[in-house]
């Protein structure tokens, strides 16, 4: 069985079929006539309408602000320490059911 190579389109085309879109053509037309699924226009019309021209940075990766950036990496970290509580909180709790000395919450 042989994988069928995914396609990938670069930011001025994207930009393109946004712009045949938001001109009245039909997502239908402009798949039919440039070979892709009406779906794509539809989602990079839709991306385009919320992230201007941010939109379509690459693999998936939207440009994010500093801000944007800032609150992404303090989320991560708030999540990583989370777990490391909760892995601490589990250890304590093994170790202190064989020595009978820990009664925490």
């Amino acid at each position: 069985m042989e994988k069928k190579k995914r396609r990938s389109f670069d930011k001025s085309f994207k930009l393109m079929v946004v712009e045949l879109y938001r001109n009245g053509k039909t997502s239908t037309e402009i798949s039919e006539e440039l070979g892709i699924g009406s779906d794509l226009v539809r989602r990079w019309s839709r991306e385009f309408s919320v992230s201007g021209q941010s939109s379509f940075s690459g693999n998936g990766n939207p440009v994010l602000t500093p801000e944007q950036r800032e609150i992404s990496d303090l989320k991560k970290a708030l999540k990583d320490t989370q777990i490391e509580r909760d892995i601490l909180k589990k250890a304590v709790s093994i170790f202190s059911r064989s020595d009978n000395k820990y009664s925490g919450s």
